[in-house]
């Protein structure tokens, strides 16, 4: 993967409709451990679709999630 991909950027950046992971970056890297997606209506946890209740300051790119399929 590209090392600006894996860089946190500003909030501000976030595109729409992508998996991403946030943080909080207050003295040290405080990240959320799921996925979120930035919609229209705010930011949601890409798995639930529930709001998600905090006031994120970075995102970067959530990792692309591998398939495996056990039976052939």
């Amino acid at each position: 993967m590209d090392d600006n991909l894996k860089m946190w950027k500003e909030i501000s950046t976030a595109p729409y409709e992508r998996d991403l992971e946030l943080a909080v970056i207050d003295r040290g890297v405080h990240a959320l451990v799921f996925p979120c997606v930035r919609t229209k209506e705010g930011w949601r946890n890409a798995e639930t679709m529930k709001p998600v209740e905090v006031a994120p300051t970075h995102w970067q790119y959530w990792p692309q999630r591998t398939h495996f399929n056990c039976c052939g």
